[in-house]
């Protein structure tokens, strides 16, 4: 039989065959699209680390870093609360390295660019309220432009703002956990022996004074005469020593840890930063940053953190540190 059969026969059926194409089309589009919409929801509800867990991060990770590195670690370790807002550029010039360091350095820690590091300190410290670094960024603007010498009142108004920017910054950082275990830790000690040279020498004194108002025994590793390794040798296990250095972290200081790690005793470092050299050898860490002004670090909050560890010591001990037995004057 002879076939019949048209090409205007076969236009319904093309038509037809276009018409399921593009609804194919169509489907696959919109599967395609719903398919990245999906991803790109999983990608934005990814929860960020704290900021405690990528600074402990670093804080493991930094012996392994590159100088340039680890100056941008240590840049972001000391000013937390304000890399949010900081300009790559800003943070590199600061760092003495070039900008693509401080995107190599986010991505060393499993982000994609700096933004996305940056997104985990917004996190934490959006709606705080202002942050201490960036108050004492804007006094020494204000120093930089105030036209003329200062006045003495000035400089102490001056010195006095950037000691209460520390202090908010050690209320708004101070981690109960860590403190709470520095006072069961001291109030266990057999003896407790007390380490701060140079700047922090000072400090180290005040809390000696403090504690022997309490019935522990007390020991300042003053190093008179150079005798640190002498006056450090007899710590032993069920001791504390409490080690107070900052930047850049005094030897004698890093020398007597090592000594109380070597003989089991627990140890209380007041340090800095995560990154201080101290914190290795650390049983509790407490952290403080100094306002400043003027290129003068405050001893001001790291004397009001002893004073704290004192009175709570104080308190579990159930002391009363208003009251004393009077054993008489110097000259009875």
């Amino acid at each position: 039989m002879e076939n019949t059969f048209h090409l205007c026969d076969a236009l319904p059926i093309i038509g037809n065959v276009k018409h399921v194409v593009r609804r194919v089309s169509k489907a696959s589009a919109a599967l395609r699209q719903s398919t990245e919409e999906r991803l790109m929801a999983d990608e934005s509800t990814e929860e960020l680390p704290s900021v405690e867990e990528l600074m402990q991060r670093i804080a493991e990770n930094y012996e392994a870093l590159p100088r340039q590195l680890k100056n941008v670690a240590t840049y972001i370790e000391q000013h937390r609360s304000s890399v949010m807002v900081d300009r790559t550029s800003d943070i590199a010039a600061s760092c003495g390295v070039h900008p693509s360091a401080v995107v190599r350095f986010a991505q060393r820690f499993g982000f994609s660019g700096f933004s996305d590091l940056q997104a985990v300190f917004r996190q934490a410290y959006t709606g705080q309220g202002a942050s201490s670094p960036s108050y004492q960024q804007r006094i020494r603007k204000l120093i930089d432009d105030k036209p003329g010498a200062l006045s003495g009142g000035a400089v102490a108004r001056e010195f006095i703002a950037a000691s209460r920017g520390g202090l908010e910054e050690l209320e708004a950082g101070l981690d109960d956990k860590q403190f709470d275990a520095a006072v069961k830790m001291l109030q266990q000690a057999d003896n407790i022996y007390v380490i701060g040279v140079r700047r922090s020498f000072p400090v180290a004194s005040y809390i000696v004074y403090a504690l022997q108002h309490t019935p522990k025994r007390v020991h300042l590793v003053s190093g008179f005469g150079g005798m640190y390794r002498e006056q450090i040798r007899s710590v032993k296990k069920g001791d504390v020593v409490i080690a107070i250095s900052f930047a850049p972290y005094a030897k004698e200081t890093q020398y007597c840890l090592r000594v109380a790690h070597h003989h089991q005793a627990k140890t209380l470092v007041i340090t800095d930063s995560q990154l201080s050299p101290l914190a290795r050898y650390a049983s509790t860490q407490l952290y403080v940053k100094e306002g400043s002004a003027f290129a003068f670090r405050s001893l001001t909050s790291t004397i009001c953190l002893c004073q704290a560890l004192f009175i709570a010591l104080a308190y579990k001990l159930e002391l009363n540190v208003e009251e004393s037995k009077d054993t008489g004057g110097y000259d009875d």
